[in-house]
């Protein structure tokens, strides 16, 4: 991997000032396969200068919007030549199957086609105003906020790391980007193409690095005017903090606890396979995973039993084979931390209907588990974000129900609801607190819709033309006739 060893920043690959490497493990097998640069933070002041320096010398803001969007389809048109190339990294990297990754390389590369096509659509207002007897004409103008920090996860590596970058350069802004420490290859990959491509020197920029060092210099540096950050909402919490110095703007993912309804008239042939994929897409890695179920008391055993009895038989492997249906854990700490959740359940008296155990002799396997619990709703494994491959089972009784069940939480990212009632559906959607809700589907995203949540799931939203508000300043313009 001969790209893996060169950051980019202010156009040019570079190696960091200081030489410090970070190793990359393959967690399908837990062998180091790269050895990337670890930034510290002359890199990361470096790599900010190179931002605002396109930022203030204009250079990609004085192109026309029309050649800005060509730009940036141009450079979509790339990544998706790679497009392969891209989502084979992703499966050494993070240890997801291929088919996923090649999904969530093809989401981005729509969602950065959908950003260009914003650059030609930017524009203010004009305003009719009361001007006390005087003639003034008045109009406001939508300009870039400036230069954009982007901290990325690891669990959908270079989809969250075009979507960072997408709305930003669509306003105008400059960018420097740290990808997760553990799944920094397919950001490298991607800084190669950067450098080669049409966009100036410094308008995106790439360091990789640890969060305590490369993450917190660019959280704190001044230069910095917006964060944009997906992960844990630890995280996203000390990043309020780092922003104070210079009050930068924040844009927040951040983690779900997300509840799944299925009534007794839903179709259980289409929801049962949904809540599968719900809870156990990405082994669980999923910020919006379905993670609570509630089966309404009438089916609650019989749906248990169907989803603990196909959970038996899901495929464990690595992401290359094509029969995988659940790869790894991203780590060995990722791997533990799920493992001491399962003992909590089964410690605080949850029944353990599959699962709950490592598979297999290397890599951070674990198996597809699931937990019936009908009495308590106040135990970790209920509560708390586990980022992996377990799923709580809980009845409920009806509609009137949902919304205390439902609302029981920190978080509010995503929900489901199965049933036939048309009625029914719309009536749970408008009681479930949280910034999305899927109806008799899950997990499903289009870059036109607005992604986010409520509570402590995050400030702001993603996607859509809401995606690109966070990245802009409004200016007002008064002039008298």
């Amino acid at each position: 991997m001969k790209f893996a060893d060169k950051m980019l920043i202010g156009g040019e690959l570079s190696g960091g000032s200081a030489g410090g490497k970070l190793t990359v493990e393959d967690p399908a097998t837990g062998k180091i396969v790269a050895e990337v640069p670890s930034a510290n933070e002359a890199d990361v002041d470096s790599a900010v200068n190179a931002a605002r320096a396109c930022f203030e010398e204009r250079t990609w803001t004085s192109r026309l919007p029309a050649d800005r969007a060509a730009a940036m389809w141009r450079l979509s048109d790339a990544i998706s030549a790679d497009a392969e190339e891209f989502a084979k990294l992703e499966v050494i990297d993070n240890g997801m199957p291929l088919a996923f990754a090649r999904a969530t390389i093809n989401g981005a590369i729509n969602g950065l086609r959908y950003y260009a096509g914003l650059c030609t659509k930017l524009h203010g207002l004009t305003s009719d105003i009361s001007g006390a007897g005087r003639e003034l004409h008045a109009y406001t103008l939508m300009e870039p906020v400036g230069v954009v920090g982007a901290i990325t996860p690891w669990n959908a590596p270079l989809a969250t790391v075009i979507n960072k970058i997408a709305p930003a350069i669509a306003a105008g802004c400059s960018v420097v980007v740290k990808p997760a420490e553990q799944t920094p290859l397919s950001a490298l990959r991607l800084a190669q193409l950067l450098a080669n491509s049409e966009l100036p020197a410094g308008l995106v920029n790439v360091v990789t690095g640890v969060g305590g060092v490369a993450g917190a210099a660019l959280a704190n540096h001044p230069q910095v005017d917006k964060l944009t950050f997906t992960g844990s909402t630890d995280v996203g919490k000390s990043l309020v903090h780092a922003s104070a110095g210079n009050l930068k703007r924040l844009t927040l993912e951040l983690g779900g606890k997300s509840p799944v309804f299925v009534f007794d008239d839903a179709d259980m042939s289409k929801a049962i396979p949904a809540c599968l994929t719900a809870i156990f897409a990405n082994s669980g890695q999923v910020c919006f995973a379905g993670s609570r179920l509630y089966i309404q008391r009438s089916r609650y055993e019989e749906v248990v039993e169907r989803i603990s009895a196909a959970a038996k038989t899901m495929k464990l492997g690595n992401g290359f084979e094509e029969s995988t249906q659940l790869g790894p854990l991203v780590s060995a700490k990722q791997m533990q931390r799920v493992l001491e959740y399962v003992e909590s359940g089964i410690a605080e008296g949850a029944e353990l209907m599959c699962g709950g155990r490592q598979f297999g002799e290397s890599g951070y396997f674990v198996e597809p588990t699931v937990f019936a619990n009908s009495a308590r709703r106040d135990i970790r494994i209920t509560r708390e974000e586990i980022f992996g491959p377990v799923l709580t089972a809980m009845p409920f009784d009806d509609i009137d129900e949902l919304a205390s069940l439902a609302n029981d939480t920190t978080y509010g990212l995503g929900s489901g609801i199965f049933t036939s009632s048309v009625s029914t559906a719309h009536k749970a959607a408008r009681r479930i607190r949280a910034g999305n809700v899927w109806i008799n589907c899950y997990g499903m995203l289009d870059k036109s819709m607005p992604f986010g949540g409520y509570r402590q799931s995050g400030w702001g939203r993603e996607s859509g033309l809401q995606g690109i508000e966070p990245f802009l300043e409004t200016k007002s313009v008064y002039t008298m006739l």
